[in-house]
């Protein structure tokens, strides 16, 4: 395939959000990579008890293990930025809002404009295989069996994300276990080939809520009896569960250079393909099926698999599946490589644990990081090599350190493996992105002003974000490895703008920086601006549309920003009832109204819709111990009408 017919075929990865254990954001997720961390630990109790089920015999009905990997704040959302009630929150599966909060990070990151992608043919894909937040909610009981539990079906999961957005293309959940994320990325491609997508976000999800599967894992013996992944090393004993939730936003090639976005790293192939009947039994892995898929894939790519730098590979830390994969590895990649240049091979499962649905989208985030820094982190927990692999033989090195990538004169080339217990094995070749053309030196007046637009969705959020701002424009923050203009444009041409607004200009960092911390400027400082640009800055205070590139030019490089500061706190079922004085119908509409009202607002103005008036049902005869007619409650037009007819109820029942 030759190079021209590549690129046509080839997918930009233009943004990553992830929140892993240890790891809030893809700053932070490379940190604890270079930093040789193990974020996993012990069990949570809100999760399960994990003390009162261990047990280090593989019996039935016990755990292995007490540790895994978890993320932080795994509760915590911003309901009021997504439109959502306090109600809502707290009854939506937590994979589902962690999704949306990384999704419109990736996008953030990227430069692409939620508002101006809704009602485009923008794709979602996610991988996912939990629903343990509506199967725990079903083990309370039928009384738990409300409406409210359609959402949390996981064939929702993407659908809150397009929905959220207004996305318009494809919107499917892909479940073929832990190989469901880079299956997800697979389809994605596939999408943007064919033109059904002309934007895709791939995810996967992931939430360890219950100790079922984990039980089910010990008495099979398969669980990692501390938590702990050890791919490769002669200590292997299983599977260490995490949690995980990762997007990135795909692009064509050609559409994201010419649009000017970032480029982190290309999609240049992929393949998926199950093992059949290669094996005696269905769950016991295929050296074949691997081995096909890999010539797939790299076929697919156009790519030499003997040019292949680096392998992040699916390594649980089995002792039967590592030395399996690493053959695979060693007989496709290894033909024709020169000995002086052995493929490095590691796994993120070694720090993090495995996120199962979201553990290949984890291998490749880890990976574009990878190729965008020139360097492998080392995986961790390797003191004694297998000896179920031929190390002699096989050109593989797991490293033991931070490695550069040797790729001279060509860009660095790496795939992504993933495998599940479904026999469906997944394979994603990604290639380093070009170096940015250098872009003329822009002709400006040294007294030319600089303007900078902030927005949120709540004051507080907007105060945060100037915060933000003025530390990442300091003589140590993230913004000095940019050009000010280029920061300047990236955050009036290729970030929403809310109603909360604020607008500063200066003729350089420290006068902007001054400005966002309302600091007065220095006696007979001050910019003079022109008249069309004082308008444009007065316009956007007042909330009005302005058309940045027409008036400051469209030229301007994508760089990271501040992300959105979320006004997050935690949601969980049950924590949100008010204090037994509470009238039903004020819990109501703290609960479920979504605007300011009055005695006079017609419920179905304010957000009461159908599901809202079910829950009501259920409160007034927990609370009555009556039987409550449903039409009664659907015939309420008013909130006065509401506070009337419920008081009565309740009156009544005292």
């Amino acid at each position: 395939m030759n190079q021209t017919n590549v690129d046509a075929r080839s997918v930009a990865v233009v943004g990553m959000a992830c929140r892993f254990p240890g790891a809030g954001d893809v700053d932070a997720f490379w940190k604890l990579l270079c930093d040789q961390a193990d974020a996993t630990g012990d069990s949570p109790p809100e999760r399960y008890d994990a003390d009162s089920l261990y047990s280090p015999k593989a019996e039935p009905g016990t755990l292995g293990s007490r540790r895994a990997g978890y993320v932080e704040g795994m509760a915590d959302f911003d309901a009021d930025f997504f439109g959502m009630s306090s109600s809502e929150a707290a009854e939506l599966d937590p994979q589902q809002r962690l999704l949306l909060m990384a999704s419109w990070e990736a996008l953030e990151e990227a430069g692409l404009r939620p508002d101006r992608l809704a009602g485009t043919r923008t794709g979602v894909f996610v991988g996912a295989t939990r629903a343990d937040f509506v199967e725990r909610a079903f083990r309370n009981g039928p009384h738990a069996m409300t409406a409210a539990q359609y959402l949390n079906f996981r064939s929702v999961i993407p659908a809150q994300v397009s929905y959220a957005f207004d996305f318009r293309g494809p919107s499917m959940l892909i479940d073929t276990a832990c190989a469901s994320s880079l299956h997800a990325v697979h389809s994605a491609v596939q999408s943007l080939r064919a033109g059904e997508s002309s934007l895709a976000l791939a995810a996967g999800v992931n939430l360890v809520l219950r100790p079922d599967e984990g039980i089910m894992m010990t008495h099979a013996g398969t669980m990692s009896a501390d938590g702990r992944s050890r791919f490769g090393d002669a200590r292997a004993d299983g599977h260490a569960p995490s949690d995980g939730v990762g997007v990135v936003v795909l692009k064509r090639l050609a559409e994201a250079v010419a649009d000017g976005d970032r480029v982190l790293a290309v999609v240049a192939g992929s393949a998926v393909g199950t093992d059949g009947r290669t094996t005696d039994q269905l769950l016991n892995p295929s050296l074949t099926g691997q081995l096909d898929v890999l010539r797939w894939a790299y076929e697919d790519a156009g790519v030499d698999p003997a040019e292949v730098d680096y392998v992040e590979a699916h390594g649980t830390g089995s002792p039967l599946l590592d030395p399996l994969e690493l053959r695979a590895l060693g007989e496709i990649l290894g033909e024709g490589r020169p000995a002086d240049r052995p493929l490095l091979v590691g796994s993120v499962k070694s720090n993090i644990g495995h996120a199962e649905a979201a553990g290949g989208m984890a291998g490749l985030i880890k990976t574009v990081l990878c190729l965008r820094n020139g360097q492998v982190p080392a995986s961790l927990h390797v003191e004694e090599p297998t000896p179920l692999v031929d190390w002699d033989r096989l050109p593989v090195r797991i490293p033991g350190t931070l490695q550069d990538i040797r790729s001279e004169h060509r860009p660095a080339v790496a795939g992504v493996s993933g495998q599940g217990v479904s026999a469906l094995n997944a394979h994603v070749v990604l290639r380093q992105a070009a170096p940015a053309e250098p872009r003329p030196a822009r002709a400006t007046s040294p007294d030319a002003p600089y303007v900078l637009t902030l927005s949120a969705r709540s004051p507080q959020a907007l105060l945060d974000l100037a915060a933000a701002y003025t530390a990442y424009l300091g003589e140590d923050g993230a913004g000095a490895a940019y050009d000010l203009w280029d920061i300047c444009h990236s955050a009036t041409t290729r970030r929403t703008h809310h109603l909360h607004r604020m607008v500063v200009t200066g003729t350089g960092r420290a006068e902007l920086a001054r400005a966002l911390a309302g600091a007065p400027a220095p006696e007979g400082a001050g910019t003079e601006v022109p008249a069309p640009l004082a308008e444009a800055v007065r316009r956007y205070r007042a909330g009005e549309d302005v058309d940045w590139e027409a008036l400051l030019g469209a030229e301007g490089t994508m760089v990271s920003l501040p992300r959105y500061p979320w006004q997050t706190r935690r949601y969980w079922p049950g924590e949100e009832r008010g204090s037994g004085a509470e009238s039903a119908a004020d819990w109501l509409l703290r609960e479920h109204a979504r605007t300011t009202f009055d005695d006079e607002s017609r419920l179905s103005d304010i957000g009461i819709d159908s599901l809202a008036r079910l829950q009501l049902v259920v409160e007034l005869s927990q609370q009555t111990g009556r039987q409550i007619d449903p039409e009664e409650v659907g015939r309420l037009g008013t909130v006065r009408e509401l506070r009337v007819w419920t008081g009565a109820l309740e009156a009544g029942a005292r």
